[in-house]
């Protein structure tokens, strides 16, 4: 299937969103597909980073795995504990700056969805629900941090699913995470229509060299990471 046409079973259910909380988007859908790809199941231990609403963490909780997820964000905590209490799903959800509080753990699977819109305003801001989309004048603020601190949470054939914008350049990620010693390759592309917060930014996004004049619609990639 064309990673263009979402799957059924990757639409999120609907979930409660606290204010200031990233609700789940075609990001969401496009990284769920990416799970339903992967061999998940009673014993699979998975790594949610920047759970948000915790749509990602009960997507894998419901295919039989054990699911830990991690936010930076105290509303995004409460909001993803509280979906999972709805849900009736167990997973453990605490705050924490992506690995900080998870010293020497490691797991079968690290999903993540991190923020990768490219800011006029620099770096992400401290608080505030633009933190959960902001991420520097290249987008990479956080992808990087990913691409750095991730491969060391990954059991040997361990693996990374993280979705960003194409404006973030998917093969710098690509190479990054290869000089990280992982076997890194593109996974799945799709064309979404242009959010709010990029419409708002188009002037910006194309005087900066980061859109086209013409470009109406934006690629979302799914970068896959393998530890050896």
């Amino acid at each position: 299937m064309s990673a263009e046409v979402i799957e059924e079973s990757a639409r999120p259910a609907r979930l409660v969103t606290l204010p200031g909380v990233y609700a789940p988007q075609h990001d969401t859908q496009l990284l769920m597909e990416a799970v339903n790809r992967e061999e998940i199941g009673p014993g699979t231990e998975v790594l949610d980073l920047g759970t948000g609403s915790g749509a990602l963490a009960l997507h894998a909780a419901q295919r039989g795995a054990r699911v830990t997820a991690v936010d930076v964000a105290r509303r995004a905590v409460l909001t993803a504990r509280l979906n999972a209490l709805i849900r009736r799903r167990r997973i453990t959800v605490q705050r924490s700056d992506l690995l900080s509080a998870l010293p020497g753990r490691s797991y079968d699977l690290v999903i993540c969805n991190p923020p990768y819109v490219p800011s006029p305003f620099g770096m992400p801001r401290g608080h505030g629900a633009a933190r959960a989309w902001d991420a520097g004048f290249d987008g990479r603020a956080v992808l990087d941090r990913v691409c750095d601190t991730a491969p060391a949470a990954l059991r040997p054939g361990g693996r990374l699913l993280m979705v960003h914008s194409g404006l973030c350049d998917g093969d710098a990620t690509v190479r990054r995470l290869s000089d990280a010693g992982l076997l890194a390759r593109v996974s799945g592309r799709a064309r979404v229509p242009l959010g709010p917060v990029l419409r708002s930014r188009l002037r910006w996004l194309r005087d900066a060299g980061l859109m086209d004049e013409h470009v109406t619609s934006e690629e979302l990639v799914v970068i896959r990471a393998e530890h050896p």
